[in-house]
């Protein structure tokens, strides 16, 4: 057929042509990737080719029984997709292994990252035994002015934090975070520093202790032990009270330390760290409105929660008591702001890059969302588990998705390039083959789960049983 279609058009008669048969014109060539034998119910990795002239159909929900079966804690991520039709067998991970190996949501804007990070949230308020500390940029997720997860039928499990919290209906608890609760180390990698503002950092905590970020605001001298010359210098500290000023949002102004934007302060936010470790340990998604931060100090809001969490479960796995703890997952947008080759190799390893390298063993994952993946290096890549692929029009970010894949999609490049808003292709070591998927819009996904718990039948009192 395709010979003949060559022949007619170097004739130049094109579509003009007549075929007796004109069925003839039916007939579509397709090439076929083998990617999965089922033998008595059970998957199996296809060792050899169909037979020749074996009928060939598309996928039908019957031929995908075996991934109905029930799994433990299962992360709902959308439905099989065959092409663009939508079949109606649901896709899900198990949340409890997923998440500790990480998970890496590449893709372009608009292809749907916000809409399948709500999708999982949603599932997650339903799964025991799992915190999720989400640092939303954004402030998408709570759905103040929109459906979001305040909207859950489960939202006792659920914490917002914002500094607005005059602005939300609902329940929402003020971020303030007090400064005594910032320790040097939750710098490390989020704010490049001199080696000689890192060596006063180290001076002033080690004479003021946990009060080293007001005295530095204040301008109080360090000196040697004569008395007789300050320690650090008058433009390094001049420096320190600048970049404090513009990620903390600190100064001094008449003798007194004011808060700009109230989220770092000197007379509050005493038990906020702690309060959100607690929420996590209880297993509960615990939001972070940081959409009125600058970005260093939203990294440093997670770096402070993250470097106490991952602290604390050191501790719990060194005492044997790690197994009774819930997973802890942390959903970080624009990942190479922390996890990027460069901001690693000139500002060193940071609290979030630890957890990528480190995080399974303490059972806790990431959740990382990006549109570069070129940024990140492959060892980080490697340990990304579960990727799940939406839409990427840049062909130099396909071909590194494709080679940190954990099953072969060299095949598939222009397909992931093809991938509408919505679909996606879910690859990771706990399935046996590269799952295509339809992720269902957010809003329809929670008017589903909320109909279905309004259409529940109300509970008998004792007089009516």
């Amino acid at each position: 057929m395709r010979e003949l279609a060559s022949g007619i058009q170097l004739e130049n008669r094109g579509s003009q042509v007549e075929f007796l048969d004109e069925e003839l014109r039916n007939y579509i060539i397709a090439e076929a990737k083998t990617i999965l034998q089922i033998r008595n119910g059970k998957p199996q990795l296809p060792k050899r080719l169909p037979k020749f002239f074996t009928h060939v159909r598309r996928i039908e929900d019957d031929d995908l029984k075996f991934l109905k079966k029930e799994i433990e804690d299962p992360l709902y991520l959308g439905n099989v997709r065959s092409g663009s039709k939508e079949l109606k067998t649901k896709i899900h991970v198990n949340a409890r292994e997923a998440i500790p190996h990480h998970i890496l949501i590449p893709a372009t804007t608009g292809r749907g990252k916000s809409n399948l990070v709500k999708v999982m949230l949603w599932e997650l308020m339903d799964i025991e035994n799992i915190g999720m500390l989400v640092l939303d940029p954004h402030d998408e997720y709570y759905g103040r002015n929109e459906k979001g997860l305040k909207d859950h039928p489960n939202q006792e499990k659920l914490r917002y934090y914002t500094p607005e919290i005059s602005k939300v209906e609902g329940e929402a608890i003020s971020l303030n975070i007090n400064l005594r609760s910032i320790r040097p180390e939750h710098f490390d990698g989020i704010v490049e520093f001199t080696s000689a503002q890192k060596d006063a950092i180290k001076l002033y905590h080690n004479k003021f202790e946990e009060n080293w970020i007001q005295n530095i605001i204040r301008g109080e001298k360090v000196e040697n032990q004569e008395g007789t010359k300050e320690k650090v210098s008058p433009s390094t500290l001049s420096v320190l009270q600048r970049k404090f000023d513009n990620i903390l949002g600190i100064y001094e102004e008449e003798g007194r330390l004011e808060s700009r934007g109230g989220v770092f302060t000197t007379d509050a936010g005493d038990s906020t760290i702690k309060d959100i470790i607690k929420s996590l340990e209880d297993g509960e998604i615990v939001i972070i409105d940081t959409s009125r931060l600058m970005g260093e100090a939203e990294l440093l809001v997670g770096s402070i929660i993250v470097g106490a969490l991952f602290n604390k479960y050191q501790k719990y796995k060194a005492e044997g008591k790690l197994e009774e703890k819930p997973i802890i997952g942390i959903v970080i947008e624009e990942a190479p702001r922390v996890l990027g080759k460069e901001v690693i190799e000139r500002q060193g390893h940071n609290i979030y890059s630890t957890i990528a390298r480190e995080g399974r063993k303490f059972n806790i994952g990431l959740v990382a969302i990006t549109q570069l993946v070129t940024l990140i290096p492959r060892t980080i890549l490697a340990n990304m588990n579960t990727k799940i692929i939406l839409g990427n029009e840049m062909s130099q970010e396909r071909s590194e998705i494709i080679a940190s894949a954990s099953q072969d999609l060299s095949d598939d490049n222009r397909a992931i390039a093809s991938l509408d808003r919505g679909e996606a292709i879910v690859t990771s070591i706990f399935t046996k083959f590269a799952v295509p998927i339809k992720i269902p819009l957010f809003e329809e996904h929670v008017k589903d789960k909320i109909s279905e718990t309004k259409e529940k039948p109300p509970l008998l009192s004792p007089e009516d049983l």
